[in-house]
């Protein structure tokens, strides 16, 4: 039986712990300076395209989100398993009835509670300035709760994927060193590798079958093209995210794209931390 009590214990200890290394200030102060630099760069041209401000922003910072909030979410959780190991108290905290699995989702859920308090303060302070200052509609409304919600979703991924990685080092210092990596390979490279192909490609079959469906196995891209294809306006996208409405693809199936992920990642952190011997 899973041990609830247990597993709040542990993931209370996570959230202090963020709160003491500053973790919960630093994040909330990055999105809330991004999400109103957004706001008010990106509601200017609202009445010239004829769309609500809080959807032009929700759209242009659902672009931010895919590099800030991985790169976060990888940061809190780097040292999930490897600074236990490092530190000596992985095996004071078997020693306990404390089940493998059981600390797993405990700090997992510790680590997202921490991102999504971030993610709900920075992101609830913008929506509100930029409703406040230019009001907003229904369809407005509803793309910020979307982006609100997906981008907790994209937190969750790479956590998730922080724990996994911070299994396989016994060093924090190589924790770290994947994750940035991780960060670098997902986020960054995997959509110039993209583009580079589609370039070489010009307009051939890739372009036409491979690259949508390379395009959706990305988390940080998945993210990206749910919120971008549900939302409706006149504004120009471009490159990758112009993609959004033209996928092949169910809307919906981006979401699964995100839950795979998650229920790969905390798989993986999990039978990592199985054979571990501390």
């Amino acid at each position: 039986m899973i041990g609830l009590d247990r597993m709040t214990a542990v993931a209370a200890t996570e959230f202090r712990l963020a709160f003491r290394n500053r973790w919960v200030l630093l994040s909330t102060l990055a999105f809330t300076l991004f999400a109103l630099a957004l706001a008010f760069l990106g509601s200017g041209p609202s009445g010239a395209l004829k769309a609500d401000a809080l959807t032009l922003t929700a759209a242009s910072l659902s672009t931010l989100t895919v590099y800030l909030v991985p790169l976060m979410a990888l940061l809190v959780s780097y040292d999930s398993i490897a600074g236990e190991i490092e530190r000596g108290t992985l095996a004071l905290v078997l020693a306990t009835p404390l089940k493998r699995g059981e600390l797993v989702l405990a700090k997992f859920c510790g680590h997202l509670a921490v991102l999504a308090l971030a993610i709900a303060i920075g992101y609830g302070i913008a929506g509100a300035v930029i409703a406040g200052a230019h009001g907003a509609d229904d369809a407005g409304l509803l793309a910020w709760a979307r982006l609100l919600s997906t981008a907790v979703l994209l937190g969750a991924v790479f956590i998730a994927l922080g724990m996994a990685l911070s299994g396989l080092p016994r060093q924090t210092g190589t924790a770290a060193a994947l994750a940035i990596g991780a960060w670098l390979v997902l986020v960054v490279l995997y959509d110039l590798a993209l583009l580079g192909a589609v370039i070489v490609d010009q307009g051939g079959a890739f372009t036409k079958t491979v690259f949508p469906a390379l395009v959706l196995a990305n988390p940080g891209d998945a993210f990206r093209l749910y919120n971008l294809a549900l939302i409706e306006s006149n504004a120009p996208i471009a490159g990758l995210d112009g993609l959004a409405h033209t996928l092949p693809f169910p809307v919906s199936s981006a979401l699964l794209v995100l839950v795979l992920w998650l229920a790969a990642s905390l798989a993986v952190a999990w039978a990592l931390t199985r054979r571990i011997r501390p």
